[in-house]
């Protein structure tokens, strides 16, 4: 069994999109946010036929790195391929039930919403880590309701896990995201979108080094 890289404290969270033609050219994406500097990839396809393939491609690509690969929503995908982890929403099953299937080692992630009382539950049940959002406008999730600033102060405060913060994340206002409690910022487009993820991933770089 592959060792499992383990959730880094800080840092640029990218989650895939699904612009990509084939599996290979996603994996060259992926590559080049990771020569970039991103710290956690996300796996998430909503309606691909080849996850099993992507999924084992991206893994490769990141553990080269020694990054974790998450899994979005799928406990069995990221035991199929042994993934470093899980991000479960709120329909996607109890924490206890993947740690279960995934074992202790296992990044498990959790979407809070604007909710710190869930983040608390999660923490108690044995996340890894917790997301809340969105912040802002997101093409990507552009019915999901928004979370405040408000939030991220108030999490830090009670959480002793990592806070991940996502939705409509840019270079020009990821700034205050981390000012207010997030550890590190969960980008789609903002990668993925841009046609140069690796020069996107790199323009993070300075808001968590200042």
């Amino acid at each position: 069994m592959a060792l499992m890289m383990p959730f880094p404290p800080s840092g640029l969270y990218a989650i895939t999109a699904e612009s990509h033609s084939t599996p290979e050219q996603l994996a060259q994406s992926v590559n080049a946010a990771l020569r970039g500097g991103a710290k956690v990839i996300q796996y998430r396809a909503k309606s691909t036929q080849n996850r099993l393939t992507e999924a084992k491609l991206l893994l490769a690509v990141c553990h080269a790195f020694q990054v974790p690969l998450i899994i979005n929503d799928d406990v069995e995908l990221a035991l199929a391929i042994g993934a470093d982890g899980v991000h479960l929403g709120r329909d996607d099953g109890p924490i206890v039930e993947a740690r279960q299937r995934l074992g202790e080692k296992a990044i498990i992630g959790v979407s809070c919403y604007n909710s710190v009382e869930r983040a608390l539950e999660a923490q108690v049940a044995g996340a890894s880590y917790v997301a809340f959002g969105r912040f802002f406008p997101s093409s990507s999730k552009p019915n999901a309701p928004c979370a405040q600033l408000e939030t991220l102060v108030s999490a830090k405060q009670v959480l002793r896990l990592p806070i991940v913060a996502i939705g409509g994340i840019t270079q020009a206002n990821g700034q205050s995201l981390l000012e207010a409690g997030a550890d590190l910022l969960a980008v789609i487009d903002g990668v993925f979108g841009t046609g140069d993820p690796e020069q996107a991933a790199l323009a993070f770089k300075p808001l968590f080094t200042c």
